[in-house]
């Protein structure tokens, strides 16, 4: 199972193709191979992330670490 983060971007993910069924055609894998998933293996990232918008740094911040956009800090 994906750590929480993960698994809610995932679903998020779902949500964003309409279905897992369809989320996985478009991954070009079967429904079961994506709900077998422990973590979007990273060679599927960059694709999940172009099919469904949701950001590689939610999918695998264990990968890609922090959103840097979300990390900038206001110098003072």
């Amino acid at each position: 199972m994906c750590k929480p983060s993960m698994q809610r971007a995932v679903d998020e993910a779902v949500r964003q193709t309409g279905s897992l069924k369809r989320l996985a055609e478009r991954l070009g894998i079967s429904r079961q191979a994506l709900q077998q998933w422990r973590s979007v293996p990273v060679k599927h990232v960059l694709a999940l992330e172009q099919i469904s918008g949701v950001s590689r740094y939610d999918l695998r911040p264990d990968v890609y670490g922090p959103d840097p956009k979300r990390d900038r800090r206001v110098a003072a």
